[in-house]
């Protein structure tokens, strides 16, 4: 779930595939796909789908994702489901106070009755990362910098999630700060009881009263405070799955030896084979850290421990395989969106070995589906190929995620295509790699949409 613009498209006299309209119309588009989003999401959960993976991204005029705070639109979307359960493809940790999206992390699980699968990322794009990083100690200019600053933010919101009151100082961060006041009598009445996990001396420094100070009693001590309680913690317990965006090897590395399920975007299905071994490879010698100490799990993904690796793939189902209007406006839309990824780098991942694409190769519908990157084709065709990803990766179980929209398209057509996928492709695909990791029936029962 991208979020991407459903003005009509055109191309420059460069060839470059932009949105029609002005900025105002550009505002007025990014309105109406966030009011789609939630019916989408309300949809998704109809269909039987198991989750959720809308992005965070900022401040993009030229249409190719708009998500900014994914955890509120899935707010909206848990006050009206059961079973989807939601990710995040990510939240970047880098732009948010810690405490800030702990909080409002865990409210999203305690209000969806247990269903946050929590994303995690470090940011790419410095019109975002320079804006909001700057505040939390990071900058995309220097990745050092930026991984430490990542790594903080992820070891406070363990805490906060998992004990019942602590205290953090680090690099980027004091928590609570060193100076905090506060010599308040309940608090000091309450911590003085027995078998509150933790005593009044360990929650305050009671100091005397100071003689400079004045006003609120509050403040009017040295008493400083010591430790904090983050409210509230999730449902899930010891917390939710983390999940993080992967592509280098060191990030691949890292996310395995933490516990965390990982997901791979535009990888061809010979590159994600390596990569995904990577990841295995790290969790082995780790020890296969899981965060409920389940211990090994299974190549690919795990359905039983709900654990391992996302795929996740554009998806176009047709009816019409020779309809060129259909193909072309696809295409269209995908151009945009890897107009806008491309200089990132992304393109690089698409290469065959031996082959030179560089940051700006055109990337078009034909290539994504050479790489079967793209999935196009008839229900029978998409999936056929979502089978053989399983099959050519190893993969014992499969998590795939479909990504269904591409810029250009309205929402009568972005919600056919997920109709056509869960009523026509998942059942072909059940039928050969077996029922979903999360329904305890198949997720969609073929030719009528029913769970």
């Amino acid at each position: 779930m991208l979020g991407q613009t459903d003005l009509p498209l055109k191309r420059t006299a460069s060839g470059t595939v932009v949105p029609t309209g002005n900025l105002q119309d550009m505002h007025a588009s990014q309105q109406r796909v966030l009011q789609r989003q939630v019916r989408e999401g309300v949809l998704a959960d109809k269909l039987g789908f198991d989750y959720l993976w809308p992005v965070e991204h900022h401040f993009q005029p030229e249409g190719a994702e708009f998500s900014p705070n994914p955890m509120v639109l899935q707010m909206a979307i848990a006050a009206q489901t059961t079973r989807i359960r939601f990710g995040q493809y990510a939240n970047i940790l880098n732009w948010w106070h810690p405490l800030r999206i702990a909080e409002q992390a865990a409210m999203l699980d305690v209000v969806s009755n247990g269903r946050l699968e929590f994303g995690v990322g470090r940011g790419y794009q410095p019109r975002e990362s320079e804006v909001f990083g700057k505040v939390y100690g990071s900058t995309i200019q220097d990745q050092e910098r930026n991984r430490v600053a990542f790594e903080e933010a992820y070891e406070i919101i363990l805490k906060a999630w998992t004990q019942p009151s602590f205290s953090h100082q680090g690099e980027q961060f004091s928590i609570p700060p060193r100076y905090t006041r506060w010599h308040h009598n309940l608090t000091i009445e309450m911590f003085s009881q027995p078998g509150l996990e933790r005593t009044l001396s360990d929650v305050i420094d009671l100091k005397q009263p100071d003689m400079y100070a004045a006003g609120s009693p509050v403040v009017a001590t040295g008493s400083i405070l010591k430790e904090i309680s983050v409210f509230p913690q999730p449902l899930q317990k010891p917390h939710p799955q983390f999940w993080m965006p992967l592509t280098s090897d060191r990030s691949i590395r890292w996310a395995a030896s933490r516990a965390m399920n990982g997901g791979f975007l535009v990888e061809p299905n010979w590159l994600l084979k390596t990569k995904v071994a990577t990841y295995y490879d790290e969790a082995e010698k780790q020890g296969w850290p899981d965060y409920q100490n389940r211990g090994k799990f299974k190549p690919g993904w795990d359905a039983e421990k709900k654990r391992g690796i996302l795929v996740v793939r554009n998806v176009h189902v047709t009816k019409d395989p020779s309809n060129q209007a259909e193909r072309d406006k696809v295409d269209m839309g995908l151009q945009l969106g890897w107009s806008y990824y491309g200089p990132f780098g992304f393109t690089l991942l698409l290469a065959n070995p031996g082959e030179k694409f560089t940051f700006d190769t055109k990337v078009t519908l034909d290539l994504m589906t050479d790489r079967e990157v793209f999935l196009y084709g008839t229900a029978e065709e998409v999936a056929a190929k979502i089978i053989k990803l399983r099959n050519e990766c190893g993969f014992e179980d499969l998590n795939f995620g479909a990504q269904f929209e591409v810029a250009g398209m309205e929402e009568s057509e972005i919600n056919e295509q997920m109709q056509l996928f869960a009523e026509e492709v998942v059942p072909l695909v059940r039928r050969e790699l077996g029922p979903s990791p999360w329904a305890a029936r198949q997720l969609v029962a073929a030719g009528n949409g029913k769970r």
